[in-house]
């Protein structure tokens, strides 16, 4: 990965940054210590200070000249030369002041009064004492620009620091932002950092595994950008926009640097979430100078991760009339893309996993024209991306030896991995070996990051009376008996009961991958999930809270079959699900009060069902199911094989159609609750 570098004041001449900054700041220091020391110096500092005691000796032996008594705060006492030659031990920190007219040594002390009044009653005293008058003079003396400086002096500190952390707010973020809020703090200035193709960003579309339909779309805007002449020549315009949607830890940010690096051109990353603060028109700000800086480095591309923080469609947040800030900041992007002033040669990528939640105007073409979709990767694509993360694996690559590393095994054990999910997988397997003190990664460590990443970590800790083993041992043997006794179930790879995460038991199994679902391959799947619950109440005559989670699977499921896939004769071929999420015509409940009795009917019809045929082939299939239980309750863990030498091989799996060795997501268990002495359990 490249570097993350701020942009610094992409106008300025390179050279001459740093030196004028120098200076800016000792002018702005020599200004704030000329404040400071007029304000609060009062001119006296150079002048020797002295005590009561020694004024009061001083004005007792009459070694005084003059006393000058100035704006009543502070008095001068000139020493007579005299005094000063003849108790030179008293004066000595007088011998060192300036020698006037070449008469001898001469000074000054100065005393701060204080109270004028407690001064003028400790002179009688003195005079009492001594039978002699002091006499002084008074002065007023007046410095206007001190007085200025006292009263304005605060103002002027508060706007020059203020301005000083405002330049270093710009330095920090990279530069000057545009408009609004860029000067005070540089709270509207840009939060983008900028990319130097030809030196940070060092991904190419060979650093991408899989992915090969959306790389064969962003190529053309990669050509775009190469070639711009070559399409503007015949009349085309470049596009504006590429929206890169897809689930997460599919690729999405590495595939829009790939572009960045395969094109050469500057690179300006942000996340939807930066242009979101708690000032009104910040947003709006960080986005003009956004597309400002990308305007002066054109062609570019400039990427918005995570678009979905500012682009929701407006007007559903139900506050009418109020001043949204997300809606501000929108309307800025809106107009930045194609408005009266439409950047030209700066290309917006823009990722989310959202889509359906984005506004009208922002999908439409003329800002965003393509649309890519990043799908999770399919065996082959998984082949590759474990490739790519294994290049730096120390791995066992001994060809026919127990523990060597197979990438198409590995790829066909994990249907549904993102490259995200793959790259775990990979670190995660090198954790597992060198806690196992291995020198090298074996394929039991990938198979047991994949049961760790999928089930969690094994808890053998977990205190389980034996009647709860017994329990979880049936519900589990009879998950992967149906599974493996239905055409259209997903057959099983894996069964235990040992505890992991909060599961008590768990399984794995082996999905096909298919872009489509009929009916009878989705209650096939809710007859498996609804197994579990059935074999406890053949064998033990009673049922537990374990089926939790595959009860609420299987509802979910007969809901959608009903509600959104239209698969019900009752309620016939309608689907109320709005693939939008901004429908014109959508209301609370798209449907009657009649149509929703009938499918909560359909839904119950179905699930009742899939349990009863659950429970007839267990039935039909006692002996086995016993088999199969007392072995996951001795072993604790049972296999494929296991399952295939008490139920025999799949009638419906040919040679023609090889299997895929896959692993999902299991039905995971809640924590049991059982107890023997009841009967039932809620």
């Amino acid at each position: 990965m490249a570097q993350q570098q701020q942009n610094k004041m992409p106008n300025a001449p390179r050279g001459n940054k740093p030196k004028t900054a120098k200076w800016i700041y000792i002018v702005y220091g020599v200004i704030m210590v000329a404040l400071l020391f007029g304000m609060f110096g009062n001119g006296n500092e150079a002048k020797k200070t002295v005590d009561w005691n020694k004024l009061s000796l001083i004005l007792e032996r009459h070694d005084y000249e003059t006393i000058t008594v100035i704006n009543q705060e502070v008095a001068e006492i000139r020493i007579k030369k005299d005094a000063i030659k003849t108790h030179p031990e008293l004066y000595k920190d007088l011998q060192t002041q300036t020698i006037t007219g070449g008469e001898g040594p001469t000074g000054v002390y100065t005393y701060n009064i204080g109270n004028y009044e407690h001064f003028d009653k400790e002179l009688a005293i003195i005079e009492a004492k001594t039978g002699e008058h002091i006499s002084y003079k008074i002065e007023t003396h007046s410095n206007a620009w001190r007085e200025l400086l006292i009263w304005f002096g605060p103002l002027l500190i508060m706007i020059f620091l203020f301005w000083g952390m405002s330049a270093y707010a710009r330095k920090q973020m990279g530069g000057e932002g545009g408009g609004g809020f860029s000067g005070l703090f540089g709270f509207g200035g840009s939060r983008a950092k900028q990319y130097d193709a030809t030196k940070q960003v060092n991904v190419t579309f060979k650093d991408v595994a899989g992915l090969a339909g959306a790389k064969e779309e962003v190529m053309e805007v990669v050509d775009f950008l190469k070639n711009p002449k070559h399409y503007t020549e015949l009349g085309g315009k470049i596009p504006k926009g590429v929206l890169l949607v897809g689930p997460p830890g599919t690729g999405k940010t590495l595939l829009a640097k790939a572009v960045a690096g395969e094109a050469g051109v500057p690179f300006f990353s942000m996340s939807g979430s930066d242009f979101v603060e708690m000032f009104v028109g910040v947003g709006a700000s960080r986005v003009r100078g956004l597309f400002d800086e990308a305007k002066k480095k054109s062609p570019c591309i400039v990427f918005i991760d995570e678009i979905d923080a500012v682009g929701r469609a407006r007007g559903r947040n139900g506050l009418a009339g109020g001043n949204d800030e997300r809606e501000n900041t929108l309307n800025q992007l809106l107009t930045e893309m194609d408005g009266f002033s439409s950047t030209t040669n700066v290309i917006v990528l823009a990722a989310t996993n959202r889509a359906d939640v984005l506004d009208k105007a922002l999908m439409r073409a003329g800002r965003f024209d393509r649309q890519i979709y990043v799908e999770l990767p399919d065996i082959e694509e998984r082949k590759a991306i474990f490739a790519v993360h294994m290049k730096n694996l120390k791995l066992n690559t001994q060809e026919g030896s127990e523990g060597h590393v197979d990438k198409d095994f590995l790829a066909k054990q994990t249907p549904g991995f993102s490259g995200a999910d793959i790259a775990n997988v990979c670190n995660e397997a090198a954790l597992c070996a060198a806690r196992k003190n291995k020198k090298q990664i074996e394929k039991q460590d990938f198979l047991d990051a994949v049961d760790r990443i999928v089930g969690g970590l094994e808890k053998r800790t977990k205190v389980l009376s034996d009647q709860e083993k017994h329990t979880i041992a049936y519900h589990e043997s009879g998950h992967a008996s149906v599974s493996w006794l239905l055409r259209w179930a997903n057959p099983l790879v894996k069964v235990t009961i040992v505890p992991r995460g909060k599961a008590l038991g768990a399984a794995w199994y082996l999905p096909e991958e298919r872009q489509i679902t009929t009916y009878e391959q989705m209650f096939d799947e809710m007859t498996s999930l609804m197994a579990g619950r059935a074999s406890e109440e053949i064998v033990f005559g009673r049922i537990s809270t374990g089926a939790l989670n595959d009860i609420e699977r299987a509802t979910k499921m007969a809901q959608a079959l009903v509600t959104y896939y239209g698969m019900s004769p009752e309620v016939g071929n309608i689907s109320f699900y709005d693939s939008t999420g901004q429908s014109e015509y959508a209301f609370a409940k798209p449907f009657s009060e009649k149509t929703a009795e009938t499918i909560d009917k359909e839904v119950r019809r179905m699930v009742e069902e899939a349990y009863n045929k659950a429970k007839e082939l267990l039935t039909n299939h006692r002996e086995q199911l016993d088999q199969l239980a007392a072995q996951l309750y001795e072993k604790e863990v049972l296999f494929r094989e296991d399952l295939e030498r008490i139920y025999g091989p799949r009638p419906w799996e040919t040679p023609e159609k090889p299997e895929i060795e896959e692993d999902s997501e299991t039905p995971e268990l809640s924590k049991n609750t059982y107890n023997p002495e009841n009967t039932t359990l809620s």
